[in-house]
């Protein structure tokens, strides 16, 4: 079995981004992400220091929001409008989960379209559905939810084939599923989603030639769950008495699968390198100069 190294590719494609953000800033582009946090959670915390950082190491502008758990909906709404106005920031993260008393979906939704770096506004998804192809998703430089994208991109790094393949999503959130399953038909690969409420899930999945576990279930996926010679992609990050894991029960899997993900250093790391590749894409789509248009954010 060959593991795939997320860490390895998402340190490389760092590179590549800090590169491209060096070039559109000599053309008078400079990404900037305003990230907004609202309440103590510590996890949220972790996950928000971690873009921040991620932001200084390759020269993107970043302005942190904190607001106290007591915040109203209107307060956070207004400040969402207020950066939508903000010329020096080209993409809004709003960290979730939010405290229950807030609308995640509204505020979300109160996000700018042209700053949605994280593609997860009803305008965001709508757009990914309705392109077909995954040239068609790059050549309108569509801001697509980071996770998803970081998975496209470990697969197409690694060379392992999704065009003609059946892949097996098992999960179907707005998050990860719903908009994965979207890009690996845009790459031509035959999707199969399931979830919860599927019968027969480890004879489902047992099908695929690529298997997707985000079910938020920890070692969920055991080897009967695959078929020999998979690609298992694992987007689970659980916690459990013997530490971090994911929804792939590694050591059961790893004898049977062609290539896996680990947990940690696989896909995680990916998704904090895809939101800097949406800023700085955002960036780009929002600048009015006319000798940015053809830039490509990634090789």
């Amino acid at each position: 079995m060959q593991i795939i190294d997320g860490k390895k590719i998402s340190d490389e494609i760092r590179t590549e981004l800090k590169a491209k953000a060096e070039e559109l800033k000599v053309k008078g582009v400079h990404p900037g992400l305003a990230t907004i946090l609202v309440g103590e959670d510590p996890a949220s915390h972790v996950y928000v220091n971690s873009k921040i950082k991620a932001c200084e190491a390759l020269g993107i502008k970043s302005f942190h929001h904190k607001l106290p758990e007591t915040a109203g909906e209107t307060e956070l709404i207004d400040l969402i409008e207020k950066l939508n106005q903000d010329k020096s920031v080209s993409g809004i993260l709003l960290q979730l989960p939010l405290p229950r008393k807030l609308n995640a979906d509204r505020c979300v939704n109160a996000i700018s379209p042209d700053k949605d770096v994280d593609g997860l506004t009803v305008n965001s998804l709508g757009k990914l559905f309705s392109l077909k192809k995954w040239g068609e998703i790059e050549s309108a430089k569509l801001l697509v939810p980071c996770t998803p994208l970081g998975v496209i991109y470990l697969l197409k790094k690694y060379g392992i084939e999704i065009a003609g393949k059946h892949a097996v999503v098992l999960g179907r959130s707005n998050l990860v599923g719903k908009p994965l399953s979207i890009l690996l038909m845009s790459n031509d690969a035959t999707v199969t989603m399931a979830h919860s409420q599927t019968k027969n899930i480890p004879e489902i999945a047992r099908q695929a030639d690529i298997l997707v576990a985000a079910i938020g279930k920890s070692r969920f996926v055991k080897k009967e769950f695959i078929k020999p010679g998979a690609t298992v992609i694992d987007v689970g990050m659980n916690r459990d008495r013997d530490g971090l894991c994911g929804d792939v029960d590694f050591k059961d899997a790893a004898g049977i699968a062609g290539f896996m993900t680990p947990v940690p250093g696989g896909v995680g790391p990916m998704t904090i390198t895809m939101l800097m590749h949406n800023t700085i894409l955002a960036g780009l789509k929002q600048s009015p100069a006319k000798n940015t248009e053809a830039i490509r954010i990634l090789s």
